[in-house]
């Protein structure tokens, strides 16, 4: 028998291919540098940061919510009641449970005399208020000195907006009701101002003494009574708060609490900012997305450089599945380094916008590292990559040599194999996964990701049907012009990159465009010439007559339209508790606190019925309500079904007589809840009113009309509807210019991805351009043959993305925000100018910087 030979350092033992070879051969041919991934890094860079950005900032602000929940709510418990204050048992029971503190909130008219009338919220407090954290004021004090009566005036604090709309000062009296109220020093923060939420008139602190002396708790009023339990340090924990709770429902069932806990002292605000946040996250996403355009063009680009490279790895013996794996490793290293940049810019943003913002936030935002979140966006880029990277790199797969090294002139266009795209398929289905299991509302991240498929989709088709029309035109005489249509569908042309990039982006901006001309047009225009002037609250049952000649006294030929309103709370449908109700999001604001409800004989203006029958005139049967059809629809009721309302501490039940839908646009007085009127029967309300006095009223009559309203109906409320819609159209814009400035990221997307397309086929221009100057083509014409084929492919482009942006702002403003489209095209129009102009411009910058190279030294590399 011979030995075995023992392998010499002539004849190394075989390895294996595998993970490790492919991460060493990667490795290695990364150390010639990054050169042509600088649009790659930046467009995952870009998305990956908005995404973890959006993602930390609100995790700050939960956290920050969640950590600061006492000091918001000024207690562990806070339990509301509308109309009424607690009865001496329902205090009792909370009184042994812990510390109790009360405040009691309701809108008034602060009367200045000749300097005019304005409405505040007023907000009442006891001498235990704050329980948690400070009142800060200008000049700072005691608060029981700054709210207490001395020579027949009671103390307030005043929010500074009030002195600036009155011309007020601090040491003057205004009256609120029937009360004199000496402003002691301007409100600079309060505790738990979000958890008493936004209204419509500055605020004004005063004691609870003061509030008893206007004469505006009658019977029937606006006031909200909300009574806050500290539990002591013994019992503090979340199972003593849980036991609370359960004990309030249980041992006090008909006392209609609105309950919330430190765990959610501002409920409406979380929600808002879920929602904000996973449209934040979309947006970033939609950058993620049209970056990953660029993605594929740099790899497409990356697969060219390396042709020679694959053709020697192929020449001495590796398989196609070796080199794809080499440079899929490759390529994901790089990734991960724009993912990397994109994290730690991701992570450092919600730090820069709390310093930025420190003394602007009325919010408990202390940044904070999420690692959480920063795993989800590192998952988007890696998945986003894959997705854009995969399909290209598998091309090189079954391509022989040969057709590698003239693959320039005759392309490949075989598909890649099953392998490639399963892998393709695998990850956009959890790209899909990923963005649908963490959005807030998932029937929306659905329709976005099915709208994004199908814009994706349309725009492959405008550009193949723009390189078939290109392909089948006549040719033109003019020479620019008919090299012009050869270049827009000839082997690597640019035309599906620079469609795909300018359409998205044109896309986002026309979307915009018209959702903001939509939102400013209804709320400057549409609305002031349909809408009541005044909306009047806490009409006093015994003095509507009154009222109602006094409005006919002060503006003569105005509509005056009033009704009888109540605030109560939806405790159960059909026996079901509403804490255990599955509403959709679009119903579920209904069972979220008290609801303004009314009883009529007949049905309100402005209704349709769409079920059921409207009750007769004298109806005495059992009570019945008439209930918003949409809403009813998210809440699974239907005609026949019951629905329990808390109304003055007393539960009544009535049975849903008909559905109908209402129209809110027209801002008349309309209710959710319209009920029989033998379902109140001697109940004590106040009246709602609306006045419409048309177009001519000037702000000094208004004025005028607040002054006089505020002396003899000291406690009834007006609201001048201008005044609200300005409110609203500032927090609206807001809102705009957040929107737009987060899209900025998508736009700028778009941007570098077009560079980068424009630059990918510059390689491929080089040596045309290089030919057409030695056959004597003059740079003008080679200048205007290329403009011809950038302005032809940016006006396509464009006017895809205007048509696109029309219909999805179009589906935004009437299906989501429920207001009238309008038309106007304008913005669109020049976001697509624009657009046309940047394509143009980019194009010929790299164009002028290769007709400025000698022709010599490319032509012998040919």
């Amino acid at each position: 028998m011979h030995a075995p030979v023992k392998p010499t350092a002539a004849t190394p033992p075989r390895s294996p291919f595998g993970p490790a070879l492919a991460l060493r051969l990667a490795w290695r041919d990364l150390r010639g540098g990054l050169r042509g991934f600088g649009v790659f890094i930046a467009c995952l860079a870009l998305g990956v940061m908005a995404i973890a950005a959006v993602g930390s900032a609100s995790r700050g602000l939960t956290e920050g919510l969640h950590r600061e929940g006492r000091r918001i709510l000024g207690g562990d418990v806070a339990f509301s009641l509308i109309h009424r204050e607690a009865t001496a048992v329902e205090r009792s029971f909370l009184e042994g449970r812990g510390a109790l503190s009360t405040i009691a909130t309701m809108r008034g008219m602060a009367n200045a005399g000749d300097k005019g009338a304005a409405l505040v919220e007023l907000k009442a407090v006891d001498s235990t208020y704050p329980s948690i954290g400070e009142v800060v004021s200008e000049p700072a004090g005691p608060l029981s000195d700054l709210l207490s009566q001395s020579n027949g005036s009671f103390g307030a604090i005043a929010d500074p907006v009030l002195l600036g709309r009155l011309d007020l000062k601090i040491g003057d009296t205004i009256s609120v009701g029937s009360a004199r109220v000496q402003l002691r020093a301007s409100l600079v923060s309060e505790p738990d101002k979000i958890a008493s939420g936004v209204g419509f008139g500055p605020r004004v602190l005063v004691s609870q003494d003061a509030l008893r002396a206007t004469g505006l708790l009658q019977p029937g009023s606006l006031v909200r009574w909300t009574y806050r339990v500290s539990l002591p340090p013994t019992a503090s924990d979340d199972t003593a708060l849980e036991r609370l709770i359960a004990d309030a429902g249980h041992q006090q069932p008909d006392a209609g609490w609105e309950i919330r806990s430190r765990a959610n002292a501002a409920p409406s605000f979380q929600r808002n900012l879920e929602r904000f946040t996973q449209f934040l996250t979309l947006v970033g996403l939609t950058a993620l997305l049209v970056g990953g355009v660029g993605v594929a063009n740099a790899v497409r680009r990356f697969v060219e450089a390396k042709k020679l490279d694959f053709a020697t790895l192929k020449a001495i013996g590796a398989t196609g599945g070796h080199v794809v794996a080499i440079h899929l490793t490759e390529v994901m290293i790089v990734a991960a380094l724009g993912i990397a940049i994109g994290l730690l810019l991701g992570a450092a943003a919600p730090f820069a916008l709390g310093y930025a913002l420190r003394d602007l936030l009325p919010l408990p935002f202390e940044p904070t590292l999420a690692p959480g979140e920063l795993v989800i966006a590192a998952l988007y880029g890696l998945l986003t990559a894959l997705v854009f990277a995969i399909l290209p790199l598998g091309r090189a797969h079954d391509v022989p040599v040969s057709a590698l090294f003239r693959d320039q002139i005759e392309p490949d266009l075989r598909r890649p194999r099953l392998v490639y795209l399963g892998v393709f398929l695998a990850a956009l289905i959890g790209l899909v996964g990923v963005a649908v299991a963490f959005a807030y509302d998932r029937r929306i991240a659905l329709i976005y990701i099915a709208v994004a498929a199908g814009i994706f989709l349309l725009l492959r088709l405008v550009a193949w049907t723009l390189m078939a029309l290109a392909r089948r035109s006549p040719r033109p005489r003019n020479p620019a012009l008919r090299m012009a249509l050869a270049n827009a569908h000839r082997p690597g042309a640019l035309t599906p990159s620079l469609v795909l990039s300018l359409g998205l982006g044109v896309a986002l901006l026309s979307a915009l465009a018209f959702i903001d001309v939509s939102l400013t047009r209804q709320l400057t225009q549409s609305l002031p010439d349909k809408a009541p002037s005044f909306f009047f609250l806490d009409i006093p049952n015994g003095q509507s007559a009154r009222f109602d000649s006094f409005i006919a006294e002060t503006r003569p030929g105005a509509t005056l339209e009033r009704v009888p309103m109540m605030r109560g709370r939806i405790t159960s449908l059909n026996g079901v508790r509403a804490e255990q109700i599955k509403a959709s999001e679009q119903a579920a604001w209904v069972l979220d606190g008290d609801r303004g409800i009314t009883y009529a004989e007949t049905m309100p203006e402005g209704s349709i019925i769409t079920a059921g029958e409207w009750w007769p005139p004298g109806y005495r049967g059992e009570p019945l309500v008439s209930f918003d059809a949409p809403i009813a629809a998210g809440l699974g009721l239907k005609v026949g079904d019951s629905v329990t309302v808390n109304v003055l501490g007393r539960n009544i039940t009535a049975r849903i007589a008909n559905l109908r839908t209402i129209e809110w646009r027209s801002l008349g007085i309309n209710f959710v809840m319209v009920f029989s009127p033998n379902t109140f029967a001697g109940a004590p309300h106040t009246n709602l009113a609306t006045v419409t006095s048309g177009t001519d009223a000037t702000a000094s009559a208004d004025a005028q009309l607040l002054r006089r309203l505020a002396v003899e109906f000291p406690s009834v409320t007006a609201v001048r509807v201008k005044d609200a819609l300005e409110a609203v159209n500032t927090i609206v814009s807001q809102l705009a210019t957040a929107i737009r400035g987060a899209s900025g990221l998508a736009i700028a997307s778009s941007l570098l991805v077009l560079a980068g397309a424009l630059a990918a086929g510059q390689h491929a221009r080089l040596y045309d351009a290089m030919i057409l100057k030695t056959l004597g083509a003059t740079r003008r014409f080679i200048l205007s043959s290329y403009a011809l084929e950038y302005a032809g492919i940016g006006f396509v482009s464009a006017l895809f993305g205007v048509v696109t942006g029309a219909l999805a702002g179009w589906g935004v403003v009437t299906q989501v925000m429920k207001i009238e489209f309008v038309s106007d095209p304008t913005g669109a129009i020049l976001a697509a100018t624009a657009a046309i102009v940047v394509t143009v411009l980019f194009g010929l910058f790299g164009t002028l910087k290769i007709l400025s190279k000698a022709p010599a030294s490319h032509l012998r590399n040919l």
